[in-house]
């Protein structure tokens, strides 16, 4: 009875697996990417680049000066809020915008007090976006953008020119993760491939696709969009934020087109577009589905929060891991079976079937493996690591799936959410 029981799971793994890499939106071959451009347009909207920080004075010299030092032919203007920082964020941000005589293309805000209902990264977002109202000419473009990343001297103006030429209200890139150490090696492209898997890239990027994804890292979007969907405030509790975002803009145009319901939200942050300032958008003309969006990985932008320790990528994962889940038992179950059937059992059939000589169980464990690692190598090479650790995932795997229990574990102790200081429960 063991041996079919095995046998019958290392088939049911190898199905999954084809069903994976031939149908499943070829998410694996790492094919949706972002280069950029020194692309001329015949006028270049005003972008307003928005940063969240907290207690990130390490990292701004270089992020900061990378925003600064963007080249860009249109109106770029940066508002950095400092999120109640402890380490002297904002004075670096002074002291980098002096350093290189932009200070008056840098606003320095200091964020209110965390209200009941937000999570402080949306709540200086939203005090960001808010404080451009008082622009004599709003911008026709956000960039969000983390406090821990370098753009690209190139970044902002490709992002602008292919949300124009191609007629995006948002475009947003997986930025490239630190992967230098061994356990940044070992897990960050794996945590970029199960992104992936999750919400394939090829169906976020088309538009009667209803999958919607962003990464929070670097998200350029058009203020109508923002306006339409009822502001960062319409997303406020979200932890999963890029996501959320992401799927409110892409509803868009599935309801304009009558492919789902509700109601456009009165702009509590936003006032109405204004008359004086339209957006210089290619006109949309006919197109069936006008709220469009797109998501891609990128070689020239890069994060620098480092990952260097197995701790520190646990707590990332385990930060939001259940929410993922929507805080679900049953589909936290649900995860840790499907985790184990399409990781974890390919291997285990291919090695105990050679052991006990059984041939077709091994046979057919280790060309779920095979595939498995087929699949994972497009972004193990992206990173440039060592083929060998293609071969890793379902160890890697086991890796993720305890962190999923951890971060189910810190939600029913109160504990989940934890960043910086801070806990959001739900």
């Amino acid at each position: 009875m063991s041996i079919e029981i095995g046998l019958w799971l290392s088939v049911l793994s190898l199905t999954i697996w084809i069903v994976l890499v031939g149908f499943w939106g070829q998410f694996w071959r790492c094919n949706q990417q972002f280069t950029g451009q020194e692309t001329d347009l015949p006028m270049f909207p005003r972008v307003c680049v928005v940063v969240p920080a907290r207690n990130e004075a390490d990292l701004l010299p270089i992020s900061l000066r990378s925003l600064l030092n963007q080249d860009y032919p249109g109106s770029l203007s940066i508002v950095l809020v400092d999120d109640r920082s402890t380490d002297g964020t904002a004075s670096v941000a002074f002291d980098m915008a002096k350093e290189l005589n932009k200070t008056e293309q840098l606003k320095v805000l200091t964020a209110e007090p965390l209200p009941v209902g937000w999570t402080g990264k949306l709540w200086a977002i939203h005090q960001g976006i808010q404080y451009t109202e008082t622009f004599k000419e709003p911008p026709d473009y956000f960039l969000l953008s983390d406090a821990d990343i370098e753009h690209d001297a190139l970044n902002v103006r490709s992002l602008v020119v292919k949300a124009q030429q191609e007629n995006l209200d948002l475009v947003s890139l997986m930025v490239k993760l630190r992967c230098e150490h061994f356990w940044e090696k070992l897990l960050i492209p794996a945590f970029v491939f199960f992104f992936q898997k999750l919400y394939p890239f090829p169906w976020v990027n088309d538009p009667t696709k209803s999958t919607a994804a962003a990464a929070g890292g670097c998200i350029l979007i058009t203020r109508k969009a923002l306006y339409e969907i009822g502001g960062i405030e319409s997303i406020r509790t979200a932890l999963i934020d890029d996501c959320t975002l992401a799927q409110a803009v892409k509803g868009l145009g599935t309801r304009d087109c009558g492919l789902g319901t509700g109601d456009k939200k009165e702009n509590s942050i936003l006032s109405s577009p204004n008359p004086k300032s339209p957006l210089p958008l290619i006109p949309k003309g006919d197109s069936e589905f006008p709220n469009r969006i797109w998501l891609g990985l990128t070689r020239s932008t890069h994060s620098l929060r480092p990952y260097a320790s197995l701790e520190t990528i646990w707590n990332m994962v385990a930060r939001t891991a259940f929410t993922q889940l929507h805080y679900s038992l049953g589909m936290l179950i649900v995860t840790i079976f499907g985790m184990i059937l399409v990781y974890i059992v390919p291997p285990l059939c291919a090695i105990t079937g050679a052991i006990a000589g059984n041939w077709l169980v091994a046979i057919v464990g280790l060309s779920s493996w095979l595939l498995m690692s087929y699949a994972y190598y497009p972004i193990v090479k992206f990173y440039g690591c060592s083929p060998v650790f293609a071969f890793c995932l379902s160890a890697i795997a086991c890796l993720y799936t305890l962190m999923t229990l951890d971060s189910a574990l810190r939600h029913w102790q109160k504990r989940g959410g934890a960043w910086k200081g801070r806990v959001y429960s739900h």
